[in-house]
């Protein structure tokens, strides 16, 4: 029998704590204490029992925002394995981004400085004087005129100016 009284009672209470729900103490005219979710009637002394940390209910009012900037600052406990996991993989995602990045960041060092090479290779082929072929439309070549080269010179100084300033 009281196998079965001490089988409900640890029902119950886990069943109040996974609801949540207030729950009251106090001590009866029989000096027996009892717990409701209820407060006790008439003037009976009583007491609110909180719920226990684990249900995630706060234990502070809605109306103080203070006390859970508070409970997010305070330092927690040493981490679970599952928490410990989530930390380092979060590290490594971090990690592979910021080697993509300086990856990148080299490609593109590298990109621009053969770039710049060959738009200044390209001016002292243009200033050079030497004769300059290029090919039309039909596929024969050509030789550029005076004109042409010194429009194709500011073309490809303003293009090694672009390329090699950065």
């Amino acid at each position: 029998m009281k196998i079965q009284r001490s089988i409900v009672g640890l029902v119950l209470a886990v069943a109040m704590a996974a609801a949540g729900a207030q729950s009251y103490k106090w001590v009866d005219k029989d000096g027996k204490v009892r717990y409701s979710d209820i407060p006790p009637p008439g003037g009976v002394k009583f007491s609110a029992v909180k719920p226990p940390a684990s249900t995630g209910t706060p234990a502070a009012s809605p109306a103080s925002d203070g006390a859970k900037d508070a409970a997010k600052a305070a330092p927690k406990g040493p981490l679970t394995p599952v928490e410990q996991e989530q930390a380092y993989r979060k590290r490594k995602l971090e990690e592979e981004e910021a080697r993509k990045k300086q990856e990148d960041a080299l490609a593109a060092d590298q990109t621009r400085k053969q770039n710049c090479d060959r738009a200044q290779e390209n001016v002292r082929a243009l200033e050079s004087g030497q004769r300059i072929t290029r090919t039309d439309a039909k596929g024969e070549r050509y030789f550029i005129d005076d004109d042409q080269r010194a429009k194709d010179v500011e073309v490809a100084r303003k293009a090694a100016a672009d390329w090699c300033s950065k």
